[in-house]
């Protein structure tokens, strides 16, 4: 598995990322995704902090995802509402 270093375009951080096939990259610190790849002098070893740390960023990820996901749908049901109510 590869790891790559990258540096956040948006705040700057520079972090490591083990990138499997469904990762999406994102800064761990402002989840900005506008990232340089920095060379990597590195191999991916496996190890509980870098466990932790994607656990971690899943879950940030999911969270934000289903946020975006409700006001999708109340929007929707906003919009059916209003329409009901035109004609």
């Amino acid at each position: 598995m590869p790891i790559y270093d990258y540096k956040c375009r948006s705040c700057g951080k520079q972090f490591e990322l083990l990138v499997l096939r469904t990762t999406v990259a994102a800064c761990p610190k402002c989840e900005g995704k506008d990232l340089e790849q920095l060379l990597s002098t590195g191999i991916a070893v496996s190890s509980e902090g870098i466990r932790q740390s994607h656990l971690q960023a899943a879950k940030r990820r999911y969270a934000h995802s289903k946020d975006v996901k409700e006001k999708k749908v109340a929007e929707i049901e906003y919009i059916k509402e209003h329409q009901k109510e035109g004609h």
